[in-house]
């Protein structure tokens, strides 16, 4: 069962999760630390280019099916258009402002 983004328990979280569904790359960018970093299945990408290639020229979707750590770590079904929809895993690093200074995804 999908657990509705509003009822996310992170608040960084929650504000990442509504910014890809929204297609909101300034809300998205708004959720990071000005040096948030990233990797996907292991490997540190470049932030930008992985997020506008992957979300936002992609048209990305997250449906959260769980979440554990406090809500910092998500299981998801991530859709896009150039991969279709896969079960994803999704942890975050919150920094003591409440940006998200990384975020690590890959296949779950």
């Amino acid at each position: 069962m999908t657990i509705q983004t509003t009822r996310l328990r992170d608040p960084a979280v929650r504000a990442f999760v509504a910014a890809v569904n929204a297609h909101d790359r300034e809300s998205f960018l708004a959720t990071l630390a000005p040096d948030a970093t990233m990797s996907d299945d292991g490997d540190d990408h470049d932030l930008a280019d992985w997020i506008d290639r992957e979300i936002f020229y992609s048209n990305g979707h997250l449906e959260v099916d769980n979440e554990s750590r406090g809500g910092l770590a998500l299981i998801a079904r991530y859709r896009n258009d150039t991969w279709g929809e896969m079960r994803t895993r999704w942890t975050f690093t919150v920094d003591d402002d409440g940006r998200i200074s990384r975020f690590e995804t890959g296949q779950a």
